[in-house]
């Protein structure tokens, strides 16, 4: 009887180490793995906080590759345009007043740039950035829709993590020359206000 008891009180404190072991490790595990996820970029909207899903791509950089919708519904990418200068215009939605100025604006100046594509980027669907094209008349850069590209949201991280514009794109700006390389970022610290248009337009130029 004694022995039976003995082996019990083994078997019991057997099972307990190994429970103590997988609840001790578990969760160390599970923070490595994310303290291991890249940080995203930090903005504000209205002085609040918000972050993006990654790290924009740095100055000096080759370009990630990515693929967008035309107003066509026909899909394009970034190679398309290889051998000219790219300016990215990135935004959340045509339907506010910022981003529709700042795709005025780059219309007006894109006319007198030389070998040089401005590419207007936002979650905005296809049919909604054609008509706002035909309504402004805008005619001088290529609204393209990010509504199916998530290569785009990989490569490039500029998606919105959180807060009320969670999934719509942050504003930013990335001037890539002929060669594919980036010689020109900006993420728009307070999302309500205009990019640096005077910079982008002289990386252009340079």
């Amino acid at each position: 009887m004694t022995t039976q008891k003995t082996g019990n009180s083994k078997y019991l404190g057997l099972v307990a180490s190994i429970l103590l072991v997988a609840c001790t490790s578990g969760p160390k595990e599970q923070n490595n793995e994310t303290k291991a996820n890249p940080q995203g970029e930090t903005f504000t909207l209205g002085g609040n906080a918000m972050h993006t899903t990654g790290l924009m791509p740095k100055v000096g950089s080759m370009a990630p590759d990515f693929h967008a919708t035309l107003g066509t519904l026909e899909e394009t990418s970034l190679q398309n345009y290889k051998g000219k200068k790219v300016i990215l215009n990135i935004f959340p939605s045509l339907d506010t007043p910022t981003c529709a100025r700042s795709v005025r604006a780059f219309n007006e100046q894109a006319a007198g740039l030389e070998n040089t594509v401005v590419l207007c980027m936002s979650m905005d669907l296809p049919f909604a950035q054609s008509r706002f094209c035909s309504i402004e008349g805008i005619s001088n850069v290529v609204a393209l829709s990010l509504f199916r590209s998530p290569d785009f949201f990989q490569a490039y991280g500029l998606q919105i993590a959180d807060g009320p514009m969670k999934g719509l794109m942050a504003r930013a700006i990335i001037v890539i020359d002929e060669q594919g390389k980036i010689t020109y970022t900006e993420l728009v610290k307070e999302v309500t206000e205009e990019p640096n248009y005077e910079a982008a337009l002289n990386a252009v130029k340079r």
